[in-house]
């Protein structure tokens, strides 16, 4: 059951049974009638193969989160009998955006090695319905989040662009509060100069449609970095967070542009399955990442589900 339900995650996250087979290492003959005895036992057919592809039926579509949720309490089994019998050192897996992986994360991470010499840790760069999706696959323990405010719903809601599964419960701590302000290049005139933002799914370029959607957007690009090099340019103005532009403000390779709707505020916040499903070794950086708080802002953990 456990590898028809891993070759099932495997043949939605690929498209296709050939793909899901390659990167399951197993032959598509093999696969294919794993797949078939899962149906046999689930009693529904679970995919519909065409010219493009394998598409999930209904019953499949409600079997995959909990086929998820199944394939993820196994490996954190796995890995928690695997460190209390000392058969390893321990390992974490984090996730976060472009910004809190290049700005917040070294020094933390750093710090985390020294600490736990021991102990691996992997950290995945990703926009939040990647790093929602591999949390709930249990690819990662960790992720950290950002939120925008939704002007339609009039409440703050994490950014995703696509239905996620429901019924799916994670656990969010308000960590940090991430400040976007807009800047530009010495000289630029601000108030004609066209937006260099990110691409749709970030958290900043939601913020920036938010804020200054009345602007001419000259280049939607993939990386902070990026970002930060054409608007030294002179391409244009863009918003983001001042914690990567400390440097670049204070060699005057940009100078912030002051606007009534900044700063903007991006809360970002921890998110796991809750603190009992964490191994040691994730609730030892969960412990270290809720450090860097400030003391007169403490946030208390809360249950969240997936809409």
């Amino acid at each position: 059951m456990f590898d028809s339900l891993r070759y099932f995650t495997l043949v939605v996250e690929h498209g296709t049974f050939t793909a899901a087979a390659r990167h399951g290492r197993v032959t598509q003959p093999a696969l294919t009638a794993s797949i078939q005895r899962l149906e046999r036992q689930m009693g529904g057919k679970l995919f519909v193969r065409g010219p493009s592809g394998a598409t999930l039926t209904a019953a499949g579509q409600a079997l995959l989160p909990r086929a998820r949720a199944a394939l993820a309490a196994v490996e954190e089994g796995r890995r928690a009998v695997a460190e209390v019998m000392g058969l390893a050192v321990g390992s974490v897996r984090l996730g976060a955006g472009a910004t809190v992986c290049t700005y917040y994360l070294p020094r933390i991470l750093a710090r985390f090695r020294s600490e736990h010499p021991n102990v691996s840790f992997y950290v995945r760069e990703a926009h939040p319905d990647a790093l929602l999706d591999a949390l709930e696959a249990g690819d990662l323990d960790l992720v950290v989040l950002a939120q925008a405010k939704a002007p339609s719903r009039g409440r703050a809601t994490f950014v995703g662009t696509r239905d996620r599964a429901r019924g799916t419960a994670f656990v969010r701590e308000r960590w940090l509060d991430d400040e976007l302000v807009l800047v530009s290049a010495p000289g630029v005139d601000a108030e004609t100069a066209p937006l260099v933002t990110f691409l749709r799914g970030a958290t900043t370029r939601t913020l920036s449609d938010q804020h200054f959607g009345d602007r001419p957007i000259a280049m939607e690009l993939g990386s902070i970095a990026t970002v930060k090099s054409h608007t030294r340019a002179g391409v244009g103005v863009a918003l983001v967070s001042r914690r990567a532009i400390e440097r670049d403000l204070a060699s005057g390779q940009l100078v912030v542009v002051p606007s009534e709707r900044t700063p903007v505020v991006r809360p970002l916040y921890l998110v796991h399955r809750g603190p009992d499903r964490l191994s040691p070794a994730s609730a030892a950086l969960l412990r270290l990442l809720r450090e860097q708080r400030r003391p007169s802002r403490p946030r208390p953990a809360r249950p969240l589900r997936r809409a």
